[in-house]
């Protein structure tokens, strides 16, 4: 038996169109099993050809497509087009890349698609969707930065705007892109009919990527809504420290962790008074904290420091560049790093997978294919994929959403765990998060005291509440219960902590082996890291991402204070697993084991640059503003109050176009800016073209000119801007979000895609700790009343 018929979606059938943007979630399905086709033009595919970041996007390229099988097609030919019809019959998903319109143009029009083939999921992705204003514009990951809210939100007070390294909105979007593609598969078991589904790049940035009406980190110390015009200073939320050997990073949460240090300070007089125990107080005074903690760090190596820290429970981390990350024997041992061939007769050290399964990594099995390297394999033979049959699942009843019926017990926390249980209760699962008083989640602390969180309502929509002691042979013997009636079991706590509650993946196998179990940490089950203390700014600083988002030159450069990342993406790829083994068990049966480091998800989204690193030592740094293998590219100022716009010219016939707009044609065939070569030696002058016209222009007419002329480019947008955004109040991107415990209405984020029949997930009001915990005691466990108010009595149940 092969590696891949092991895994979960093994016998999926997937056809990918090729594009430039989504790799990654072909490849992450393939990864869980399924078999990828991808379809290439003559010549190739944009994304293999197209490399703004020079071997860093090359790279990457080649890593988000393992494990596939390549053929080349060409849409303007009529048998060509019959081969690909064959191929989508036989197939259970087609992934379009081609951009808007153009599968109908080639007389494959989804609808119909879905119509002849039964079952057929036809997911079609594109930079803006496949409706709105802005659906035929052009755009780059550079771009998407700014028009999707991140730059306006990275880097320093009165400096420009950072961009952040590439490589995350397609890690953004491969996750979001398996995600719909495996409802819609599920969804289609349950109907027996195709769904024809629509993914926009742009909103997967706006709601993945620090989305700002959506779930967001408690323990920040301040929100986006309350940011100023400029950027914030972002340094001190999670400061780096220069040391003995390098840099490290704290992450100062708890009163109990900030007595830690303090004591390790020696206990200055200065910040003894109770009131420093809160973050904000910490904050007011970092100047001065900082210039002691600074003193105190100047005298000890990085790993004396994340060692003592350690013992003395104070969360602090190396910050590695790319070239540490490489060498790091906990990403050894774990596999999530390993020497493989990721192209032909090239072998480098690069991610291998995101996910274990049943113990066994989810990752690289082959290299990407040469441009049609499987022509004869695949449409040489008459019965590549024998004729298909859509094995169903469960009947769902008209206007059912995707996962009625099934059941999710939740023990997730904080961001992740918000928004793993989401994805479920949103379509339909009846998600009960379990709480215990004692040990509250994090999500639920307010900057006002005694209100709700709002990251909270938005995070755990559409969930039940129990109030659970499982710090209790009774409270365990409850929830054993309760996994007896369930379908998954997510957690994201210190590895072991499931186990020294007496819940170890074995026994809750043992008690429904139809259960499916995501466990998910910040470095995982396995490897020299599995007990380090994890929160998502030690992720960033261990895994390079850090060292990468930061002004180059710059000491204490890193500006990634202000986001999330990877909380967001990592529960989109954990519940992308989790689904995965709920598709398997529709045949098997049995459930599995997910298992999950958000570390491996980041260092995913840098395969690029750990491949070039490990190829070229010395090669990868922080890339600044500009795209290294494109000029002009990057960040622009623009007329107005801290105004900026990116702007990507491509090639040679981006410039044409940019010349012809500015006013400038003559440059288009200039000697020392009319070819590519030409404009990287003299960066400076290029941008200067761009620059001069800029700042004298309204900016929105000259990013719509631009655009016009087919140049990638956009407006850096705050967050506020996105509620009046013409393309995602065309496409109904927000809904209003009420809970009785909340003074004012929220917008809350909707889905990444649209769907032909899933309905739009309801937003029912988040659980009040133990809210429901009655109802589910009677409903679920059949406990008599008298019984209930006992459990209550000792602590055991909490209801509200």
């Amino acid at each position: 038996m092969s590696a891949a018929a092991k895994l979960p979606l093994a016998g999926l059938r997937v056809v990918e169109l090729a594009g430039e943007l989504a790799d990654s979630g072909t490849r992450l399905l393939t990864d869980l099993g399924a078999e990828v086709v991808k379809v290439e033009p003559p010549g190739g595919a944009a994304g293999r050809r197209r490399t703004p970041m020079g071997d860093i996007s090359r790279w990457a390229w080649h890593l988000n497509n393992a494990n596939k099988l390549g053929v080349v097609l060409d849409a303007a030919d009529v048998c060509d087009m019959t081969k690909l019809r064959d191929l989508v019959d036989a197939a259970d998903i087609l992934v379009d890349c081609w951009g808007p319109g153009r599968l109908a143009d080639a007389g494959l029009e989804p609808g119909r698609l879905t119509a002849e083939v039964p079952g057929l999921v036809v997911v079609q992705v594109s930079a803006f969707g496949q409706t709105g204003p802005y659906r035929d514009l052009q755009a780059t990951e550079h771009v998407l930065y700014a028009m999707g809210g991140v730059l306006s939100r990275s880097g320093f007070p009165g400096a420009e705007p950072l961009l952040p390294p590439v490589g995350l909105v397609e890690g953004h979007t491969g996750a979001h892109v398996a995600w719909a593609a495996l409802l819609a598969h599920y969804q289609a078991r349950r109907t027996h009919r195709g769904e024809s589904v629509d993914v926009s790049v742009y909103e997967a940035v706006v709601h993945g990527l620090d989305p700002v009406f959506g779930t967001q980190g408690s323990a920040a110390a301040a929100r986006p809504d309350t940011f100023p015009r400029g950027r914030p200073d972002s340094r001190n939320y999670y400061p780096v420290y220069r040391c003995a050997d390098g840099h490290v990073r704290t992450c100062l949460l708890s009163r109990r962790q900030w007595r830690a240090m303090f004591e390790w300070l020696g206990s200055p007089e200065e910040f003894a008074d109770p009131k420093f125990d809160a973050i904000p107080a910490r904050f007011h005074a970092a100047e001065r904290l900082n210039a002691v903690i600074q003193e105190f760090f100047d005298r000890h190596t990085r790993a004396e420091l994340v060692e003592e820290g350690a013992e003395r429970g104070i969360p602090i981390a190396e910050v590695l560049d790319v070239a540490d990350v490489l060498t790091v024997p906990h990403f050894v041992t774990s596999g999530v790093l390993a020497d493989v061939e990721i192209a032909p007769g090239v072998t480098a050290r690069a991610p291998s997978g995101q996910v274990r399964v049943d113990g066994v990594r989810a990752g690289h099995r082959s290299r990407s294919p040469e441009l049609g390297e499987h022509d004869d394999v695949v449409l040489g033979a008459d019965d590549f994929w024998p004729p298909r049959v859509l094995p169903a699942g469960p009947e769902l009843a008209d206007g059912d959403r995707p996962f009625a019926g099934l059941r999710v017990l939740d023990l997730g926390v904080n961001v992740f765990g918000a928004e793993l249980g989401r994805q479920f209760a949103d379509n339909g699962a009846d998600v009960i998060k379990v709480e215990n008083a004692a040990y509250p989640d994090g999500l639920r602390q307010s900057r006002r005291e005694g209100a709700f969180a709002a990251s909270f309502a938005w995070g755990n929509r559409n969930k039940r509440g129990l109030g659970l002691n499982l710090r209790s042979p009774r409270g365990v013997e409850i929830f054993r219960s309760l996994v007896a009636t369930a379908d998954v079991v997510v957690a994201n706590f210190k590895p072991g902590t499931l186990a020294g509650l007496g819940l170890t993946h074995e026994i809750l196998a043992e008690i429904n082996p139809r259960i499916v179990i995501c466990d998910a940490s910040a470095f995982g089950n396995v490897g020299e890291w599995r007990k380090r203390l994890g929160y998502g700014p030690l992720v960033r600083a261990s895994c390079g991402v850090s060292a990468l988002w930061a002004y180059p030159d710059v000491e204490y450069g890193s500006a990634d204070g202000s986001t999330v990342y990877p909380d967001h993406v990592a529960s989109q790829v954990a519940a992308v697993s989790v689904l995965a083994g709920l598709i398997a068990r529709l045949e098997s049966g049995r459930g599995c084991l997910i298992e999950l480091a958000q570390s491996d998800v980041a260092l995913t989204h840098l395969g690029g640059h750990l491949a070039a690193e490990s190829l070229q030592p010395g090669s990868v740094g922080p890339e600044g503003n500009i795209a290294l293998a494109e000029a002009p590219s990057g960040v622009f100022p623009c007329a107005g109050d801290d105004e900026w716009c990116v702007v990507s010219v491509r090639d040679d016939d981006d410039w044409a176009r940019l010349c012809r707009v500015v006013g400038r044609p003559e440059l288009a065939d200039h000697p020392l800016l009319g070819n590519a070569a030409g404009r990287l030696r003299n960066r400076a002058a290029a941008a200067g073209v761009l620059t001069q016209w800029l700042i004298r222009r309204d900016r929105e007419e000259s990013i719509a000119a631009l655009q016009q002329a087919g140049v990638p480019a956009g407006l850096m947008a705050r967050g506020p801007d996105q509620l009046d955004d013409a393309q995602l109040t065309a496409r109904g991107a927000f809904a209003d979000l009420e809970h009785p415990a909340l003074p004012m209405t929220l917008r809350a984020n909707l889905q990444v895609a649209t769907y032909t029949s899933v309905p739009v997930a309801p937003l029912l009001p988040a659980p009040v700790r133990g809210e429901h915990t009655r109802e589910i005691a009677a409903s679920l466990l059949g406990l008599a009343d008298q019984e209930v108010e006992a459990l209550v009595a000792e602590g055991i149940l909490q209801p509200e």
